[in-house]
């Protein structure tokens, strides 16, 4: 088994469609490196078993234990309502308090990891980010440039470890302990020194239409799609249809397109 390991999370049949994609696209990189799938109990067998065609290698992990009030306090009502997304609009199928899942990455038998939200694709190889250390993330910018101070947990690098997974867990559910935004919020507190990425290793969908003077096919290695999802139909499927037509073109069979081909904002 190699070291090194590409790293996504499926909590349900939906993210579990948006791995396949995922999977594709690292598979057309050339990367050797494993491609492993967490996989909480939501997930259908059938989707699993389209994964695992795809190359996946499918990892069951448990929801970390956390404490009923900790888990009423990041219940999907309560923390939509009290941190409403006024930027973008959540899935149905999103549920906040799975997100924190992630956190067993560091219990892995890999020496490095790079971790992708299911909703990412790799539009070109990235395999140089397991030279990176850890903690490694690109900035959560789809705004405007005051967002380069926040981290965007979408892409991040990662040493596993079973004492750093102690460290975060221990840490994660103190008494009162609230995160905003979830998994996002929590990792740029534990590891408050984290080096930023490049935005081209998770652009993110939004600068399509809000920072089009960062948009460049030819650097962009990772694009996210934050918020709504590319398997859906949404409010803002007209302003994204470029980029909604590639995520299709990797998730299905067929031939994806030359990036230089591809039209700009």
């Amino acid at each position: 088994m190699t070291t090194r390991a590409y790293v996504t999370l499926v909590t349900n049949a939906d993210f579990a469609v948006g791995a396949g994609a995922l999977l594709r696209s690292l598979s057309l990189t050339g990367t050797t490196a494993d491609r492993v799938v967490m996989h909480t109990g939501g997930v259908p067998e059938d989707s699993l078993r389209a994964l695992a065609a795809r190359g996946a290698r499918l990892v069951p992990v448990d929801l970390l234990p956390t404490s009923p009030e900790f888990n009423e306090r990041h219940a999907k009502d309560r923390i939509h309502g009290l941190n409403p997304f006024t930027k973008g609009t959540k899935p149905p199928f999103h549920t906040p308090l799975d997100n924190f899942a992630k956190l067993r990455l560091w219990q892995l038998p890999y020496e490095r990891v790079v971790f992708l939200d299911a909703d990412t694709l790799a539009l070109r190889n990235i395999d140089r980010l397991f030279d990176y250390p850890e903690f490694c993330a690109a900035p959560n910018v789809y705004e405007s440039l005051s967002d380069f101070h926040r981290m965007n947990s979408g892409v991040f690098t990662a040493r596993p470890s079973e004492a750093t997974f102690q460290r975060l867990f221990a840490h994660l559910d103190t008494p009162g302990a609230f995160w905003k935004r979830t998994d996002q919020t929590f990792l740029q507190e534990a590891f408050p020194d984290w080096h930023g990425l490049p935005v081209i290793y998770n652009m993110l969908q939004y600068v399509w239409f809000n920072l089009p003077g960062l948009w460049d096919w030819s650097d962009i290695h990772v694009l996210h799609f934050q918020y709504e999802k590319p398997w859906q139909d949404h409010a803002k499927v007209d302003r994204l249809r470029p980029l909604i037509d590639l995520w299709r073109a990797y998730a299905g069979d067929e031939a994806v397109p030359d990036l230089s081909t591809l039209p700009l904002p």
